[in-house]
């Protein structure tokens, strides 16, 4: 049984890094039902066949409490060992709770379909100041760097009239009279 309690420590490794998955302020005791069908896919366990994610769904809805939105270490391994029989057929009840356990167990979840920024092609020749022209070449030092507000011909006057205004500081000239 020594490999058991080795299998469990993996097992409950995992369920803590799906459970913190994508959640800044999660301590990893509690798993919501999103992570729970992202351990399902990604370590397996749906096959498409016998276990689907709707199965995972379901279960997920059956172990957690009334009112919880989220499932304790304790309802992850009920309802893997409710899940393991339908996906082990064949095997015994115990040798498919370790069978699942096994698929599971020292697996982290991945960042499969995250959008990466690359500055790759045709960014990097868009992007070098270098070969700036024109208007566009004087807000940048040769550094690179943009030069901010200095680096524009046209600083905003914030005299309170419309730019180009043929009439502007005639105002109190206007009132006086």
């Amino acid at each position: 049984m020594a490999g058991t309690s080795t299998n469990i420590q993996a097992l409950h490794e995992s369920f803590k890094s799906f459970a913190m998955h994508g959640d800044t302020k999660a301590t990893g005791s509690e798993m919501n039902g999103k992570n729970w069908s992202k351990i399902c896919k990604e370590c397996h366990v749906i096959d498409g066949k016998t276990v689907t994610s709707t199965d995972v769904d379901i279960l997920f809805s059956k172990v957690k409490a009334k009112s919880a939105r989220v499932i304790t270490f304790e309802e992850f391994k009920a309802a893997l060992a409710e899940l393991a029989p339908k996906r082990f057929k064949g095997q015994s009840h115990e040798q498919a709770i370790q069978s699942i356990y096994g698929l599971i167990a020292g697996k982290d979840p991945t960042n499969l379909g995250v959008t990466v920024a690359t500055k790759a092609g045709g960014v990097d020749r868009l992007t070098d100041t270098s070969k700036y022209t024109g208007s566009h070449k004087e807000r940048f030092d040769e550094s690179g760097k943009g030069k901010g507000i200095s680096g524009r011909e046209y600083i905003a006057e914030n005299t309170g009239y419309v730019a180009n205004y043929k009439g502007a500081g005639t105002y109190d000239e206007k009132v006086k009279k």
